[in-house]
């Protein structure tokens, strides 16, 4: 008998069975960790998450692990390079971005000395644990993803907006999102207490 889990990911699909059941809420606290997803879930403006995740490896090839120091010396050249590369969604905008967002990251590390740790002041520090029974009843954005995308965009992001900012904490555990019926609801919040 399978487990009871939210009810987003496909069940016939084991890739995004896997991404629900070992990492969406999970919180992550790494800074390069944090920059690759928010950059994935840039890419995904528009699109499926199932269609980024399946093309993950590809954009970890593509972006050189998404190492922002490395990223953020990319030529124009490089975006060329890029636009041909098949395995990664071909956006000319969002590779752009991807490379403005690596200078910022290098900003923020800079002055703040952690991404980490500026992302999760917008939670105090804290995993927000919200209690939906469906998925229906989940925000696609807060006042928390509002202030951070807006803070984020003043800091020289892009492809940064509440609802992509939104998706980002579920995905990194700054946000509870799992249903109360899900099996990874309490999983995760036990993860947060650590």
């Amino acid at each position: 008998m399978s487990k009871p889990r939210c009810s987003w990911p496909s069940a016939d699909d084991p890739v995004y069975v896997a991404y629900h059941d070992e990492e969406w809420g999970v919180p992550e606290w790494d800074d390069r960790a944090l920059f690759e997803k928010l950059q994935l879930d840039g890419f995904q403006a528009g699109l499926s998450w199932i269609t980024i995740l399946k093309k993950r490896d590809n954009f970890r090839n593509a972006f050189d692990g998404f190492e922002p120091e490395k990223i953020a010396r990319y030529t124009p050249k490089k975006v060329d390079r890029l636009l041909q590369d098949a395995g990664i969604i071909r956006h000319r905008g969002k590779i752009e971005a991807t490379i403005g967002n690596a200078k910022a990251y290098l900003a923020i590390m800079e002055k703040e000395g952690s991404f980490a740790d500026f992302l999760w002041d917008f939670v105090d520090g804290t995993p927000i644990q919200n209690s939906f029974k469906t998925m229906k009843s989940v925000p696609t954005e807060t006042a928390m993803s509002r202030k951070l995308s807006k803070e984020l965009k003043a800091r020289g992001f892009k492809f940064c907006g509440p609802t992509i900012v939104y998706a980002f904490a579920e995905a990194v555990g700054m946000v509870n999102d799992h249903t109360t019926n899900c099996f990874r609801h309490k999983e995760c919040a036990a993860l947060a207490k650590k």
